[in-house]
């Protein structure tokens, strides 16, 4: 494969070149040495597909790949194109299959994405059909090696992708497990639009620094503030972070007064305040948890609001943000009520979130003549690790390490 065009001028990950985020030839880099290489995507909860024969089709990069549960209790994925001319096999986002046949031909493939069925095989009345050499077992879909880790399914086209304990490593794991330590329940789902490349979204996520600056709604009602008690994980190898932070309403705090900031302004109020009236449900006192796993999954806990985000690329500028909002299976009435009302702090429209759909669509169009220079990533020092305070960039830097080591560039480590 060739070269990326694109030139890092410096060793350092504090140096972001924008033409990553504008080049064709990046874009399809990308696909081919992060999303189809030694990565887990995440594909769908394993609560989405209960008992055998269920099925969701989602996406690994720009792939489109199908993920279905097997009479062997086993989840199986593969690439949702037939193998005949490359048509979609399966149509619908989710639903149930004995087998799946595709709408085109009508190739049908078992729910292992085995080819089973060829139409006319042997032609008719004794003309055309396939010739004696065609083997239905050397062809079909590619398959993606499958793994579940706490209710979440992730595939992965390579052989050589460390499990996935080793893949997460030991905290990221435990954070997982910290929120996703029983069964959970869909409570509802939203797709959104993103004017920007996957990267920048990805960056906002990662970006502890933004987060009480750009959303008013943090400040204002003291959900998360820098000077709050929390802290920053990075895994070794940067590509997955956590960001933590506590309520502490007896702490005074002017910090963001005595730099007039935007973010600070006491004029707001909610009409009805019991969306921020929920209920402790974790003993370790942390009201916001943002945790991501590269390429592009992400798990979130802001009070009781709980939800999982897929990112997917879908071209250079733009991208797609799935949305899926969770409750615990054995959730009360009033406690599954708090968490719906509670979900209209993200999402598109979210009170919090919204200006995260918008703020990644700011840079794009910035940087649309700036293909040569770079974007500043030195808040907290060049270092990629884990961080004590939150008023860093540290992993940001982190996601760099990481790309950079998957796209095979000098100067990862």
């Amino acid at each position: 494969m060739q070269e990326q065009a694109i030139q890092w001028k410096r060793g350092s990950n504090t140096r972001i070149p924008y033409g990553l985020y504008v080049d064709e030839d990046v874009a399809a880099q990308e696909q081919a040495r992060i999303f189809h290489g030694k990565v887990w995507n995440y594909l769908c909860l394993a609560a989405e597909i209960p008992d055998a024969g269920s099925y969701r089709t989602t996406f690994a990069g720009d792939t489109p790949v199908v993920v279905v549960r097997d009479a062997d209790d086993e989840i199986y994925a593969f690439e949702n194109r037939c193998a005949h001319r490359g048509a979609l096999i399966a149509l619908e986002k989710s639903g149930h299959a004995e087998n799946f046949q595709c709408v085109y031909h009508a190739w049908s493939y078992n729910r292992q994405g085995d080819l089973v069925g060829v139409a006319f095989e042997k032609g008719v009345k004794g003309q055309g059909g396939m010739p004696e050499t065609f083997c239905k077992e050397e062809h079909g879909p590619r398959k993606l090696r499958v793994a579940v880790f706490c209710g979440l399914v992730f595939g992965s086209f390579s052989e050589d992708v460390p499990d996935i304990e080793d893949y997460l490593g030991e905290e990221i794991c435990e954070r997982i497990e910290r929120v996703l330590h029983k069964p959970v329940q869909v409570i509802g789902r939203f797709t959104q639009a993103l004017p920007n490349n996957w990267k920048l979204y990805m960056e906002n996520v990662k970006d502890s620094y933004h987060a009480s600056l750009l959303h008013m709604f943090f400040t204002t009602f003291e959900l998360n503030r820098l000077s709050q008690k929390g802290g920053v994980i990075v895994d070794e190898s940067g590509g997955h972070h956590v960001s933590y932070s506590m309520i502490d309403r007896n702490a005074r705090d002017d910090s963001y007064k005595a730099q007039a900031l935007r973010s600070d302004n006491d004029r707001y109020r909610l009409k009805d305040p019991s969306v921020l009236a929920g209920f402790e449900e974790f003993d370790d006192g942390i009201t916001l948890q943002i945790l991501s796993v590269f390429p592009g999954f992400v798990l979130q806990q802001i009070q009781n609001c709980l939800a999982v985000r897929q990112l997917l690329p879908k071209g250079i500028q733009r991208a797609e943000l799935n949305w899926t909002y969770l409750g615990y299976l054995d959730d009360t009435p009033e406690q599954r009520k708090v968490r719906l009302k509670q979900s209209n702090l993200v999402g598109p429209a979210g009170f919090i979130s919204m200006e995260d759909g918008a703020v990644g669509g700011f840079v794009q169009r910035g940087i649309a003549g700036a293909k040569e220079l770079e974007a500043v990533v030195e808040m907290g020092g060049e270092h990629a690790g884990s961080s004590e305070g939150r008023a860093t960039e540290t992993s940001v830097r982190g996601f760099w390490k990481a790309y950079r080591a998957h796209m095979g560039q000098e100067g990862a480590a």
